[in-house]
């Protein structure tokens, strides 16, 4: 345990250096209080280059942390490593369980890249090559918002979103793994995903799948959880019915908070896959 403590105080020290040459913007606002009548005001964080010669790609981070916890602060660090790397990253806050739902904070994150395609280019962004990131709960509303367009179609507007990352992602197919669980009402995810099963088949992405959805890149750990194991693997059965040859990468030794920790370690083969990838998205 004191190993892990000093590595991430390692990771954390070495993350200051990453200050050198960035410009951060924080805490705006990109949805007002009572949006759609019922979401609260939500800010997003924005990390660049201070000298930016032409339009950048964009990479807007979606945080984990079941739906319930979890905050853009915590990112800071791998927002910084992003934008070393000559990309705008954006770091976004939305609602979070129990005061809200599942289907609240989809719209709350598909609000937030409406945001970046109507202002990022203001940061020195590119808006047609804008990228939708997320770890574990992240990854699900990353994934959900790229492939049901309804939650754009909701703010009547079109997504702006070129492809996606999903780096671990959780609850690809909420459904069965809830139907498996058989929790009682009101209990554990029921309280982000509603006692009502059809909600549950709304939200899990594996049930939406199509031929015109953006790319993706898929990372996930060897020895993640299960629950995400499991999904993991119906999802990719489902999307190969789309894409014969997906983009997928497993670190048969990671496990699932360490596949978000080497975000902030440039070294790591994860970090390198993501940044190619998200420079390489339009090419």
């Amino acid at each position: 345990m004191m190993r892990f403590f000093i590595f991430v105080f390692l990771l954390a020290w070495c993350g200051s250096c990453s200050l050198r040459g960035i410009t951060v913007t924080e805490n705006v606002t990109y949805m007002e209080e009572g949006y759609l009548g019922e979401l609260p005001e939500k800010s997003l964080n924005i990390f660049r280059p201070k000298k930016i010669k032409e339009a950048l790609p964009v990479l807007v981070f979606i945080h984990g942390g079941s739906w319930r916890s979890g905050s853009k602060e915590k990112y800071s660090l791998v927002g910084r490593r992003w934008a070393r790397r000559n990309i705008v990253a954006v770091i976004i806050d939305y609602p979070l369980s129990p005061e809200y739902k599942i289907h609240s904070m989809a719209k709350a994150s598909a609000k937030a890249l409406n945001w970046v395609d109507e202002n990022i280019a203001d940061y020195g962004g590119d808006p047609g090559k804008i990228v939708v990131s997320g770890h574990s709960a992240g990854g699900h509303l990353a994934s959900l918002i790229s492939i049901r367009e309804e939650y754009f179609d909701s703010l009547g507007v079109d997504s702006p979103i070129a492809a996606a990352v999903l780096n671990d992602a959780a609850g690809l197919d909420m459904y069965h793994y809830l139907k498996e669980k058989n929790y009682a009402p009101g209990t554990s995810h029921l309280k982000t995903f509603t006692d009502a099963p059809q909600v549950w088949k709304d939200t899990s992405p594996i049930y939406f799948l199509h031929k015109d959805m953006p790319p993706m890149f898929f990372m996930m750990g060897g020895k993640t959880y299960e629950s995400i194991l499991v999904g993991t693997d119906r999802f990719m059965k489902e999307y190969k019915k789309f894409v014969s040859e997906p983009n997928f990468k497993i670190q048969k030794n990671k496990r699932h908070i360490p596949m978000m920790l080497q975000m902030v370690y440039t070294p790591s083969r994860g970090f390198k896959w993501v940044i190619d990838y998200v420079k390489a998205v339009g090419e």
